[in-house]
């Protein structure tokens, strides 16, 4: 090799050594360590797995109390948000792309294996608003997410009914109120949950938490009320069986004699739906023959909001349907005959409506045939109608 090139090749290799020398000066050690011998390598993605876990652990930490003293709880909130957030996206996909069913049949067993569900509703007023959405949202989802064709919701919330206890009491915190409450209807519609919700002691919190101040907080309550006397049909008939007399009581007294009109609006409504369902036939012939409460519903007819009243006709309608009237019950409608008749004449729906026009005249018809009993007196002269 001739002696140019040769030292001409010692010299680039003593530039390169002295390169690296000035590198290793120059550079922080921090940065020369193992985890940068290849910054461009891509970082691992994590599985629903790994991000519930990490959820589990963050969640535990937050929930011991001990948040307030830790330098980090800042960090470690965010980083709590984060997973929570990808909880969301992962159950319902992200933009226009859809979730994966295996990766949710994943994060939905994880979920339940341990007490994930119960730290994140304690967890939750200590949450930034934005967070609570998306616990709430993740809550809901996992209520309707199967792992083998079995919602395993059901089989944790059985194990875990005390969890119900936490939810209903959230509507006296204006803070949880809203998520609580979407949580609560999400969980009702399992069975073992509508069952245990519909308890005396807890059906009677609703008839207060729906005359709440706060008009969100109410409307929330009245749709939870609503799913709990509605959706699982054999457990509301079950439940109105045995608690007939002071549950009607008092949706009578608090809730359709109301002051407040959309109080009395929601409860006439799902009086109708729970008096007009099959099941419910047995409390709707007790309901139908008592003559205070069609007293309630002839004071509802005359209500000066349309909506009300047609709904009160579809319930009063029962009344007057029932084959079997007791005497004071018909000797109440015919000395009020002339009253209800020049009434209904009147009323009439905002928009044509065949069926309503049907019952209507039927009721009528009925009214109109009726013969008074022996003791009829015209003290039972109750209805003042208004214009409608």
């Amino acid at each position: 090799m001739p002696t140019a090139v040769k030292q001409e090749k010692e010299d680039n290799a003593i530039k390169r050594s002295n390169s690296s020398l000035n590198f290793k000066k120059l550079v922080p050690k921090v940065l020369r360590s193992s985890s940068m011998k290849n910054p461009f390598k891509s970082k691992k993605p994590r599985t629903p797995l790994d991000v519930v876990r990490e959820t589990r652990a963050l969640l535990v930490y937050l929930d011991s109390g001990e948040d307030a003293a830790n330098p980090k709880h800042d960090e470690k909130l965010e980083l709590l948000d984060a997973d929570i957030r990808e909880l969301k996206s992962i159950l319902y996909g992200i933009d226009e792309s859809e979730p994966v069913p295996e990766a949710c049949a994943q994060l939905t067993q994880e979920f339940f294996k341990e007490d994930t569900m119960r730290l994140l509703i304690n967890c939750l007023p200590k949450l930034n608003f934005e967070a609570r959405k998306d616990a709430s949202r993740v809550i809901a989802n996992l209520q309707r997410q199967p792992v083998q064709s079995r919602l395993i919701a059901s089989d944790y919330l059985e194990a875990n009914l005390d969890i119900m206890d936490q939810l209903i009491a959230g509507y006296e915190d204006p803070v949880v109120a809203l998520h609580y409450g979407g949580m609560l209807r999400e969980c009702i519609r399992h069975q073992v949950v509508a069952r245990y919700v519909l308890k005396p002691e807890h059906v009677k919190k609703f008839f207060d938490y729906i005359q709440l101040p706060n008009f969100d907080v109410a409307s929330d309550a009245a749709a939870t009320f609503k799913e709990l006397m509605t959706r699982h049909k054999s457990t509301v008939a079950e439940f109105l069986a045995e608690n007939y007399t002071w549950f009607f009581a008092e949706f009578n007294s608090k809730l359709l004699e109301s002051t407040n009109y959309m109080t009395r609006r929601h409860a006439v409504k799902l009086l109708g739906d729970i008096l007009l369902d099959r099941s419910n036939a047995g409390s709707m012939i007790r309901y139908v023959s008592s003559k205070d409460n069609m007293r309630v519903l002839m004071n509802l007819l005359r209500e000066s909001h349309k909506s009300i009243q047609i709904d009160a006709f579809h319930v009063f309608k029962l009344f007057v349907a029932n084959q079997n009237k007791p005497a004071d019950i018909v000797n109440i409608l015919c000395a009020n005959r002339t009253k209800l008749l020049r009434f209904l004449t009147g009323f009439n729906m905002d928009k044509e409506d065949e069926m309503f026009e049907a019952d209507k005249a039927q009721v009528m018809k009925e009214i109109m045939e009726l013969e008074p009993t022996t003791s009829f007196s015209c003290s039972g002269e109750l209805f003042k109608p208004i214009s409608v």
